[in-house]
């Protein structure tokens, strides 16, 4: 297994690399030690192949929409890059108790609060399960901003024999406070709003769909703008 995981992951490495050049940032601020979340937003196919590329370790797994699950091809990858197929539309206690019990033993999670890639180019509105899990297990968040995956833009460029740029951003670490018993979704609603804005002060104005105008976004930017 080893021997194909090492064999993938150069598949993929050279595969992106031939068709983008990527700028990777924010290595300071990956936990040292212990699980952790990593929250992206989601624009195109390639933003997975990301992950891969940026990060060197195996400890790591991705929720991924159970419709794949039917595709040979992500079943295969599935053996080796540690997918969990995931009901989007439906409470999937099989698939959380195995994201829980991956989280406790130390494992990192790599998850779109999107729950989708958009397509229109831009962020879209986030779903609460990140939000949900992360404070549930009260593990940090790491934020990560993806510019340039866009589908149209990829294969647009494919088209042309012309290299895309991808910029892939990872900002500080943060946590979220313990769930509320009560107002629950009105917390989660909060929550996921603060890993959506964390995420959109990476990424650059275009990027930033339903969240572009968003208070928390401007007093983030407002901070970043301070401490710069």
């Amino acid at each position: 297994m080893e021997a194909m995981r090492t064999f993938l992951r150069w598949l993929i490495r050279s595969t992106v690399r031939l068709i983008a050049r990527v700028d990777i940032s924010g290595y300071e601020n990956l936990p040292a030690t212990g699980a952790y979340v990593i929250a992206t937003n989601h624009l195109g196919i390639l933003d997975a192949a990301m992950l891969y590329l940026a990060i060197d370790r195996w400890d790591v797994f991705i929720p991924v929409a159970e419709k794949w699950e039917e595709m040979w091809l992500f079943r295969f990858l599935g053996k080796y890059f540690n997918l969990v197929f995931i009901n989007r539309f439906e409470p999937d206690l099989k698939a959380l108790r195995k994201i829980i019990g991956l989280m406790e033993a130390g494992n990192i999670l790599v998850i779109a609060p999107e729950g989708t890639r958009s397509r229109v180019g831009s962020m879209i509105e986030g779903r609460p399960g990140v939000s949900y899990l992360a404070s549930k297990l009260n593990r940090p968040i790491v934020p990560v901003g993806l510019a340039g995956t866009e589908d149209r833009i990829i294969f647009g460029n494919l088209k042309r024999l012309k290299r895309s740029h991808i910029v892939v951003r990872a900002g500080p670490a943060f946590t979220l406070p313990e769930l509320p018993r009560k107002e629950r979704d009105a917390a989660l609603k909060g929550f996921t709003a603060e890993i959506m804005c964390r995420i959109a002060v990476l990424i650059p104005e275009k990027n930033r769909g339903v969240y572009a105008e968003h208070p928390r976004l401007k007093e983030l930017l407002a901070q970043q703008s301070i401490s710069q």
